[in-house]
């Protein structure tokens, strides 16, 4: 009777396409120690990435790994990536690690406002962190992927929204946008895929100059801001997808500000 009774085997093959594991793949995550790269960072660790970050404050490394290390593992150094030679050196330092790896988030960016707020030392220092070492980042990570992998741009809709006091930021982010569409059509002969994630306004140390932690919780809970986990999900997202499929560009928005 207890066969009889049994419902019969559904056939889900064609419900949900089959997601790749990231267990036992290799990240470099730039920007790692804090804010979005920090909860990209965890996530992938705790699926099973071994990772390796860096950041320009020794105690947000500190910080960091040990929360990494709490869910998987990791390991990483501080470096300021506007140096000469810096991607280099956390290139080399990554694969004395864990030698060659798969997947590069490139994240580690600075705040910029518009050019004529700036002096020209602040804004050559901003287009190093956010735009040349988003290039050469992807340029060492391409060398060393060779046939296969995943490059994701965490970039910004301020490449979209192009606010009077945002020139230099949107300038970059918009430049880092169109770099990332045309890197795509070029690495996906070769295997590797490219996406850019473009978030809106997110909470993290970031965003101290304009939003205390308090403020950012308060909008956090009134869902006008994002939580760097947010993204972190995202990044999730693009790197467990079939390897037919490349995800070439996310936008997410707090869902109460229309207006984004």
């Amino acid at each position: 009777m207890s066969d009889l009774a049994a419902p019969p085997a559904r056939n889900l093959s064609d419900a949900h396409t089959a997601m790749p594991s990231l267990d036992g793949r290799k990240a470099i995550i730039t920007g790692g120690t804090t804010g979005i790269g920090r909860a990209i960072a965890t996530l992938l660790a705790s699926e099973g990435v071994d990772v390796f970050v860096c950041g320009r404050d020794p105690q947000h490394l500190q910080d960091g790994l040990e929360r990494i290390r709490e869910v998987g593992k990791g390991d990483g150094i501080a470096i300021d990536l506007a140096e000469p030679e810096s991607v280099d050196r956390f290139v080399q330092a990554a694969k004395g690690y864990f030698g060659d790896f798969d997947i590069a988030i490139v994240n580690a960016a600075i705040p910029a406002q518009g050019v004529t707020k700036m002096s020209a030392d602040e804004l050559r220092y901003a287009i190093a962190t956010d735009f040349t070492a988003y290039l050469t980042t992807a340029h060492a990570a391409a060398e060393v992927m060779k046939d296969k992998g995943d490059i994701v741009f965490i970039g910004s809709v301020s490449a979209h929204i192009l606010g009077a006091g945002s020139s230099v930021y949107a300038g970059m982010k918009a430049g880092v946008a169109g770099f990332a569409e045309a890197l795509r059509k070029e690495l996906a002969p070769k295997g590797i895929k490219v996406c850019n994630v473009e978030p809106a306004k997110t909470g993290a140390d970031f965003q101290y100059q304009s939003f205390t932690a308090e403020e950012q919780a308060e909008q956090n809970r009134n869902e006008t801001m994002l939580r760097a986990e947010d993204i972190a999900v995202a990044v999730h997202f693009v790197l467990t997808q079939a390897r037919r499929a490349n995800v070439q560009q996310v936008v997410i928005a707090p869902r109460a500000r229309g207006e984004e």
